[in-house]
């Protein structure tokens, strides 16, 4: 049986805010901004190519403080690349790293190890990992 992670909710402060930084910033994909009255909202967006969408909402979504999901995770072909893109659409975000080494060999020399971090605007964690394999 497969198991599959569909969505991961990101607590907020301020939703238009934070559907600005996803969809503007991130490129996510707005799957959609659903209200229930005023005090229910639900937005869903989804990062390109992926399986798994982030919820920002308000009302229907588990009360969590905002800004303290940490090590939020997505995968790159070539963190170079992403690195450029996050720079060009205004997001701030760590020079590539180097964490660790590979185990065994690997297509790409970043493969496994490359990685950029940055934050949400309440200072939910982010991460991004280069896999190249996975492109």
């Amino acid at each position: 049986m497969n198991w599959t992670l569909e969505v991961v909710v990101v607590p907020v402060t301020d939703l238009d805010r934070a559907k600005e930084f996803y969809a503007d910033r991130l490129g996510f994909h707005v799957d959609h901004d659903t209200s229930l009255g005023d005090d229910v909202r639900i937005i869903q967006l989804t990062p390109p190519g992926s399986g798994c969408s982030v919820v920002i909402g308000k009302g229907a979504v588990p009360a969590m403080p905002p800004g303290s999901l940490k090590g939020l995770q997505l995968v790159v072909p070539d963190i170079h690349k992403a690195h450029a893109e996050l720079t060009e659409r205004g997001v701030e975000c760590s020079e590539v790293q180097i964490l660790g080494e590979n185990p065994r060999p690997v297509p790409h020399p970043l493969d496994n190890v490359g990685f950029v971090f940055f934050t949400d605007p309440d200072g939910n964690a982010w991460s991004v990992q280069q896999i190249s394999s996975r492109a």
